[in-house]
């Protein structure tokens, strides 16, 4: 999917990264049920997993504005083992 690109509203932009990283600071400190996010925090960069996970937001913002639906919580998969 790639990074997030600077067209757009700077604003959002910011605002987006700033929220991530406070949701990425919580999870360092009381750790997350986010296996995915877990994983992403020990294997890059803070700054690197804060848009990441801002530019996974946004594309779940857009769907749900676009579809004018409620956003509901994808089903957790079990690791296969």
């Amino acid at each position: 999917m790639g990074r997030i690109s600077k067209q757009g509203d700077h604003y959002l932009r910011w605002l987006l990264v700033t929220g991530v990283m406070a949701v990425i600071r919580h999870a360092k400190r009381n750790g997350t049920n986010l296996p995915w996010l877990a994983e992403l925090i020990d294997r890059r960069p803070t700054k690197v997993t804060a848009v990441a996970l801002a530019n996974k937001m946004a594309r779940i913002a857009w769907v749900v504005l676009t579809r004018g639906k409620s956003y509901q919580k994808p089903a957790v998969v079990a690791p296969a083992t």
